[in-house]
């Protein structure tokens, strides 16, 4: 992206720590980590040629050599799932424009997936901790792994990606800048919960998680049987925090079948003001009161008018019974450990009053399309001089509220 135009009087940011950002899966991940017996049926790397289709708001693609005009790229493999590598999904790490057309390895810069060079490119770009979701195999709360049949293999595969991220990502010279994200087993809530207090108990306290379950063929938080219920016991338990990531729900918003990407992603934002009401009206947020969930790449412009509307239909109607809920205080009132996240609301920060200045935080989306790399900084100094942030207020949106929400502490993050 062009570097935006700082204010001449430009404020002071400090060390950014990026609670959304992405981390494109090593090829040898799980070969590497996995018995030999599975090395044929887990993840691994194809080099074959794709075309990219994009329709109603989902890409589809076609695989082979002979593919009328057919690009190069690699391919994730896994049991029935075949799925390439695009481009957009390491835009920051590739020169030149960046479509849907497959891409490999080599062509993408490594800071993509390897350590070292991703500890360089956040020095670049002046951030100092990040916090990385899964980027293209796993999609970002684990769905592949749900779709597959063989559910042994699959609780084998996240536990190799949380051990992986746990041990090798965020350790080391990553230890306390590149914060651990894990994975669950979503197709049980019983296990979903043992791996949260397993991860917890190697020190990852933030896990994935999906905007809306209901849309992967899993019982919503509205389920009467409280299905959810030991997953987020065990995350308020651990102080884990769930994050969940536009298009978690593999869905995403979309006008007609033949609206360009453009349409969809302007409206991506209304995955997480759904979700939110969710969340809310669930009573989920009334029965788990410590628990903290934090959105991302939703951006919080919408969140006000939400907030509004919440309440006064609750003072209207929040005691019919025909209305499905029965909150016995204000929605807003259960919202205190709810984080919202940003890379460019100029709105949002304007209305911080609404939402809370103490719960709003920055990303900056590496590497993918909407990343700010490498002008984050100047996008930050932008952003907070147009909405009129002070010292106090720019602290806590570029680091402050993410130590807290995230209790980064742990990691030797106090200021």
């Amino acid at each position: 992206m062009n570097p935006p135009h700082a204010p001449t009087d430009a404020p002071e940011i400090p060390k950014i720590i990026s609670v959304d950002d992405h981390v494109v899966e090593p090829p040898d991940l799980w070969t590497s980590r996995l018995p030999a017996e599975y090395h044929d049926r887990c993840p691994r790397i194809e080099r074959d040629k794709a075309v990219f289709h994009f329709e109603g708001g989902v890409f589809s693609y076609d695989k082979g050599a002979d593919a009328e005009n057919g690009t190069w790229g690699d391919w994730w493999m896994y049991d029935d799932l075949i799925y390439p590598m695009p481009r957009v999904s390491a835009a920051a790490c590739i020169e030149g424009e960046v479509d849907n057309t497959p891409v490999t390895f080599e062509e993408i810069d490594p800071s993509g997936y390897r350590q070292t060079e991703r500890l360089a490119a956040m020095d670049a770009n002046h951030v100092d901790a990040s916090l990385c979701f899964p980027n293209i195999l796993p999609r970002f709360c684990g769905q592949a792994f749900l779709e597959r049949d063989d559910k042994e293999l699959a609780l084998l595969c996240v536990q190799a990606y949380n051990d992986w991220m746990i041990d090798d990502w965020s350790a080391g010279d990553g230890y306390g800048r590149l914060i651990p994200l894990t994975l669950i087993p979503l197709w049980d809530a019983e296990a979903a919960a043992a791996e949260v207090r397993r991860c917890a108990d190697k020190g990852s306290h933030a896990v994935a998680f999906s905007e809306n379950p209901f849309h992967l063929g899993l019982p919503s938080i509205h389920d009467p049987s409280r299905y959810w219920d030991p997953f987020f016991q065990a995350c308020e338990d651990t102080e884990t925090v769930i994050n969940m990531h536009i298009g978690s729900s593999s869905k995403m918003p979309s006008t007609s079948p033949d609206a360009p990407f453009m349409v969809s992603s302007t409206l991506t934002f209304s995955n997480a003001m759904g979700s939110l009401c969710d969340w809310v009206f669930s009573g989920t947020l009334m029965r788990f009161p410590e628990l903290t969930i934090a959105y991302s790449e939703g951006q919080i412009g919408w969140m006000p008018y939400v907030m509004e509307r919440m309440d006064k239909l609750w003072a209207e109607r929040g005691s019919l019974e025909s209305v499905g809920t029965k909150l016995p205080e204000p929605p807003t009132t259960y919202l205190k450990n709810v984080y919202g996240c940003i890379f460019d609301d100029e709105i949002g920060l304007r209305n911080r009053d609404v939402i809370g200045m103490s719960q709003i935080t920055f990303e900056t989306d590496y590497p993918h399309l909407d990343s700010t790399f490498p002008h984050t900084l100047e996008v930050a100094q932008k952003i907070v001089g147009e909405a009129g942030l002070d010292d106090a207020e720019i602290y806590q949106l570029m680091r402050g509220n993410a130590i807290k929400a995230f209790g980064l502490e742990r990691f030797g993050i106090t200021e």
